[in-house]
């Protein structure tokens, strides 16, 4: 029995695969287990999508190291970062003990889904943040013998993933948000001047 229409089998240029040159390649990656296969992609860059700038993090404290994050959610939270509802105004990461080599973002706020069901997410429970090992021993230290602090700076999509730009900061004394105000209202001065 003939496969396909037979009008198309005698046809001289008939070729049964034709169709299959956009699908994605297939080739052995050996970092993959034995016999595993995956698709060849030309790029691997993702987009970045802010959700949330802490600035008035920026004016309080001295930003003095920055580092990305990862954060564990569950996806009712992800479908309200989706939509912008979100507040990281009173929002800090610490370790929960001395002897705990977990990061917890503690504070955040994220609010409830809309069309969630009774599963839905408690706004303000602590959420693990996802560090290398290095990371969490440099920022272990920095807290415990330096008296620095970890907040969050911005929250935003890479790719797929929700990221958290954790800051380790030095509180602002009244003096220097004084001057930090008097250079920006400079600034802007001077811009205004340029632009008339």
């Amino acid at each position: 029995m003939a496969e396909g229409n037979g009008l198309l089998n005698r046809h001289r240029d008939f070729n049964p695969y034709r169709g299959f040159e956009s699908l994605p390649l297939l080739t052995f990656s050996p970092t993959l287990r034995r016999g595993a296969f995956s698709f060849f992609t030309m790029s691997d860059e993702r987009t970045i999508r802010l959700i949330i700038n802490h600035r008035k993090a920026l004016f309080e404290y001295e930003v003095i190291q920055r580092f990305e994050a990862g954060i564990v959610l569950t996806g009712t939270e992800v479908k309200s970062l989706r939509a912008g509802k979100v507040n990281m105004a009173d929002a800090y990461a610490t370790f929960l003990s001395r002897t705990s080599d977990e990061l917890w973002l503690i504070g955040l706020h994220i609010s409830p889904y809309d069309f969630g069901n009774r599963e839905n997410h408690d706004p303000i429970r602590k959420r693990k943040l996802l560090l290398k090992a290095h990371e969490l021993h440099r920022l272990r230290d920095a807290i415990e013998e330096k008296g620095l602090s970890v907040v969050p700076l911005k929250m935003y999509f890479s790719g797929p993933y929700v990221k958290v730009e954790l800051g380790l900061v030095r509180g602002k004394k009244l003096y220097d948000k004084r001057a930090a105000t008097k250079e920006r209202e400079q600034r802007r001065e001077m811009q205004r001047g340029q632009n008339e």
